[in-house]
């Protein structure tokens, strides 16, 4: 075959693979002419999208079939002109039905069989047009609520202004009413000098005898109750009131007590006038009591602005159930995004997990740890950025793990080799020697913080070096204090922006995301991380020579060696005869748990769907279900629910879930599911809870017979888990057995102490210590819940008989946790 053969044939195949891809392209895409403006090639998703057939659209042009408006249609071919390529612009399209669509358009000029053709692809967009248009709508509706918030937030302000002037003026009242008590004998002698204060009264005003008649009164009385002065004189007091009763009850009262006050009643007029009532008897010479004069103060305005108090609470009320309504759709949002974010995170740790486990180099095993470490970092942060409930109402959790600072370190370093080697930069560590080897803290949120520190020092540094380092500040019996710095020779900040470089979305200039990327959470992140763990973080920095960010944070010391990976060592028949049910949708995560399952030695099937595994559970039997929540056809909730209701199956069901926010346990519990691990899977917690249902290490009871007579023995002790952590290895096993022998006496004592001088503070901390070391020796989880719920009690700040009784069963378990751990001794081999 000659060379220009084979060059056509090349051709040939290129222009072959070109016209699939074309036509097979999920992207609408045409070929137009650019002199006659006419479609040429159209691929299936054009036609299917705008409802026509080739036939139909091929050799005319956009205008003629209405696809395009004329105006626009004119405006992109001058553009085209202009340009050989336009990138993503917007424009409205209409079907063969004549239905508008919004489209996000891309042009390129090329040449295809001689003639000079623009390729076009178009994406729809009109669902994210919508959601747009709704959003801003919703955005003006909140600025409208916030505007008519801060509206009657000012009618308040001037209501309670008025208010004052009014008590101000009740008081001043009260003053001149007591005056009027003291000069009453005289008052009533000069009865023109009386009657002339009571006529200057804006407020009604009577004096009436102990029989309940009128004897005088003024004309703010007259206006109100609509009755000529004439006629009020000699009639009954209450008579003009809507409740006579109550108005009865006044002057009866003022007669006793020698005086009412603000007693509200309502005045009738054909209009209701609402009134507070003060009032005191007067005397004669004799100190006889001869009457007495009550003043009906108008509060008309009062009630008005009340009214109007309650009608803005009920607004107030409205606009939070709104906006509560509008926080739902958001946490049911960024609910959806974990899951979607998750589940491939899931394969891609498990799979790492999964490769750790066979033979590799120690190059190898350092970069997949580093891979699985940054995937656990990725986790958290989706944990506290997606989960809508934890970041708004500022619920981060931080574990306290033993790990070894010093590799843990150098391990997450490895992440950034390639980087730092592509922009030829240095990379320095200084490591306090002094700083104890292991230590009891957060690991992956050490991590994310300093990830984000050196990759802002990577990103911000093109000549020099960055150096990371760790210093012991103080140490203390208990814990320690470590100061980590990340310095760079890179851009620097300005003095200005360093105080508001923490602050969310904020960056060293308006420039900075635009040349190197990124959102300006990451150092707001850092901040909160640092700051909720009791920790301190500052930076400094000069234009042009670089920046250091440090911070201190403190850890737990411990007696205890670093705690191992545990390895799945070879189990029981009784375990490898468990058969589980995996049902879960995605391949790669059925290839993933069918890989850790067979693993640990356990039979596994897969159902794609919770209609599927309802009828596999109709024909076999199984030991377990791992049931994903979100699936086809049925989903996790509704096969469940399917499982206990139809099929009466009582066999233990844990949730595999993407999404672990509060809304979701909470439902998988109420559908009858036995617990939920998230996604993605850490094979020891998965393992553990696997254990826990088949082996079912509640409280062990042994039956042993003596005679007649049965008796039961309550084991308190299981050190499975133990030596599956120490890997059988008695010398370590003896040690952490005689670590916890050593450590509980006091703390059990403590605990007490601190009950009876009722140091809540004190309670909590030391009933916190004893959970984690619980769980290493076997303890069953109902006893660990005692400990618990004692913190509760002391978080509460409340003694009961519940709490004595709590600290009484701990200890009792504690005790007998120790005999068995002093005859599990003997029992080891060293």
């Amino acid at each position: 075959m000659s060379q220009i053969q084979k060059a056509e044939d090349k051709n040939s195949k290129d222009n072959d693979l070109f016209s699939d891809l074309f036509e097979n392209s999920p992207i609408s895409m045409v070929f137009i002419d650019n002199k006659t403006s006419k479609f040429q090639y159209i691929n299936k998703s054009f036609l299917k999208c705008f409802g026509y057939t080739k036939n139909e659209i091929v050799g005319k042009t956009s205008t003629e079939l209405g696809i395009i408006d004329a105006e626009f249609r004119a405006k992109m071919t001058l553009q085209l002109k202009n340009e050989e390529d336009i990138n993503s612009i917007e424009i409205i399209l209409k079907n063969k039905k004549g239905e508008p669509f919004w489209f996000l358009a891309s042009s390129q000029a090329m040449k295809y069989e001689g003639n000079d053709c623009a390729l076009i692809s178009f994406i729809n967009i009109t669902k994210q047009k919508k959601t747009t248009a709704k959003l801003v709508v919703a955005n003006k509706e909140l600025v409208f609520q916030n505007q008519e918030k801060e509206k009657r937030a000012a009618e308040l302000v001037k209501t309670n202004k008025e208010l004052n002037i009014q008590n101000e003026e009740k008081e001043k009242r009260d003053f001149e009413n007591k005056e009027l008590e003291a000069y009453n004998y005289s008052l009533k002698l000069a009865s023109h000098y009386s009657l002339s204060l009571i006529e200057a009264s804006r407020d009604p005003l009577f004096t009436i005898s102990p029989k309940g008649k009128i004897t005088d009164t003024n004309q703010a009385s007259v206006r109100v109750t609509g009755v000529s002065k004439e006629k009020l004189i000699g009639s009954n007091f209450f008579n003009y009131f809507t409740e006579p009763k109550q108005a009865k009850k006044i002057y009866e009262e003022v007669f006793k007590k020698g005086f009412v006050i603000d007693y509200p009643l309502v005045i009738t007029d054909g209009e209701l006038v609402p009134v507070l009532f003060n009032g005191s008897v007067y005397k004669d010479q004799n100190d006889n009591v001869i009457g007495a004069v009550v003043v009906a103060r108008d509060i008309t305005e009062q009630k008005k602005a009340e009214k109007e108090l309650i009608e803005a609470k009920i607004f107030a009320e409205s606009a939070t159930i709104i906006a509560n309504e509008a926080v739902k759709s958001k946490q049911q949002f960024l609910s959806n995004m974990s899951h979607e974010i998750r589940t491939p995170m899931n394969a891609i740790i498990g799979f790492t997990k999964v490769v750790l486990k066979t033979e590799l180099t120690a190059k190898q095993k350092e970069y997949l740890t580093a891979i699985k470490m940054s995937g656990d970092a990725l986790i958290v942060l989706i944990n506290d950025i997606l989960d809508l409930a934890k970041v708004d109402a500022g619920k981060m959790t931080f574990e306290k793990t033993p790990f070894k600072l010093k590799l843990s370190i150098k391990a997450m370093l490895h992440l950034f080799e390639t980087k730092i080697q592509e922009k030829n930069l240095k990379l320095v560590t200084h490591y306090d020697a002094s700083i104890p080897e292991v230590l009891v803290g957060d690991p992956v949120r050490l991590h994310q913080i300093i990830l984000n520190l050196v990759s802002n020092a990577v990103k911000f540094t093109s000549v020099g070096k960055i150096t990371v380092s760790a210093k012991l500040v103080s140490e203390t019996d208990d814990d320690v204090a470590i100061q980590f710095s990340v310095t760079d020779t890179g851009i620097g900040i300005n003095d200005i922006k360093t105080e508001t470089i923490f602050e969310n979305f904020q960056q060293a200039t308006s420039g900075t995301s635009r040349i190197f990327g990124g959102t300006g959470l990451g150092l707001a992140i850092v901040k909160q991380l640092v700051q909720a763990q009791n920790g301190t973080i500052d930076v400094e920095s000069i234009i042009g020579k670089g920046s250091t960010f440090s911070f201190v944070l403190y850890f737990d010391k411990t007696n205890i060696e670093d705690v191992l990976e545990p390895e799945i060592s070879e189990i029981d028949t009784e375990i490898k005869d468990t058969k589980i049910l995996v049902v879960e949708d995605m391949e790669l995560n059925q290839l993933l748990m069918k890989t850790v399952l067979d693993d640990f030695g356990f039979e596994c099937e897969i159902a794609a769907n919770g209609k599927i595994a309802i009828d596999k559970l109709e024909k076999n039997t199984y030991d377990i279900i791992l049931m994903d929540l979100q699936m086809p056809e049925m989903n996790g909730f509704e096969a469940t629910e399917y499982i206990r209701k139809k099929l009466k199956l009582t066999l233990p069901i844990i949730a595999l879930t993407a999404d672990v926010t509060t809304v979701d346990v909470a439902k998988c519990k109420a559908v009858g599911m036995n617990d939920y691990i998230s996604k993605p899977v850490d094979e020891r917690l998965l393992y553990s809870k696997l254990i826990s249902f088949i082996k079912k290490p509640i409280a062990i009871i042994e039956n042993n017979t003596v005679g007649n007579k049965q008796t039961q023995i309550i084991k308190y002790v299981d050190l499975s888990y133990l030596t599956k952590l120490t890997k059988a290895n008695p010398k370590l096993m003896t040690e952490m057995i005689n670590a916890y022998i050593k450590q509980t006496p006091p703390l059990v004592s403590l605990m007490k102490q601190s009950l009876k001088d009722k140091d809540w503070g004190l309670l909590k901390a030391t009933a916190h210590k004893m959970i984690p070391s619980f769980a290493i020796m076997g303890i069953n989880q109902e006893f660990t819940e005692l400990a618990q719920k004692i913190q509760e009690y002391a978080e509460k700040l409340e003694l009961s008989i519940e709490l004595n009784d709590l600290v009484e069963q701990l200890e009792n378990v504690c005790n007998q946790s120790l005999i068995e751990l002093k005859n599990e001794l003997l029992n080891i081999k060293i």
